[in-house]
């Protein structure tokens, strides 16, 4: 089963997340990928960041695990503290080639953490529990989605 991980970062009352529009299905998500083999998911996170939006992230720390079942296998999502950068799509990543083609874009961006009840997230349960640390705080010990 596939294996990925997912980023929380926050900055100025914002939440890191990817705007999709999928076709003409829009939503948002939180940055990552999928781990690949010989890959930790610490070392996939800081890849996969590095690579959709530019910005630099330190600390990262398990906090949940969503078992997403196929194709999306199990998403490992750690917070992360936010280092530097401005967000930007790398020309080359994989993701700015699939925007080039027009209906499935990719737009990472900051999403103020008071507009996350009112938008599409990928799912529903990950955005419920996240606006939930986001009040009351993030678990010390990772919790199963």
């Amino acid at each position: 089963m596939r294996k990925a991980v997912r980023a929380i970062v926050v900055k100025d009352d914002a939440l890191l997340t990817m705007h999709r529009n999928k076709f003409g299905e829009e939503y948002y998500t939180l940055v990552g990928g999928g781990i690949d083999i010989g890959e930790t998911p610490e070392s996939t996170l800081y890849r996969e960041v590095g690579e959709e939006t530019t910005l630099k992230i330190a600390n990262p720390r398990l906090v949940f695990v969503e078992h997403s079942g196929d194709p999306y296998g199990d998403q490992y999502i750690y917070l992360c503290d936010y280092v530097s950068g401005e967000i930007s799509l790398p020309s080359e990543s994989t993701e700015a080639k699939i925007n080039e083609l027009g209906k499935n874009l990719y737009t990472p961006m900051w999403l103020p953490v008071k507009d996350l009840p009112n938008v599409p997230f990928f799912t529903e349960k990950l955005k419920s529990v996240l606006i939930n640390a986001l009040l009351h705080g993030f678990p010390e010990k990772p919790e199963n989605l």
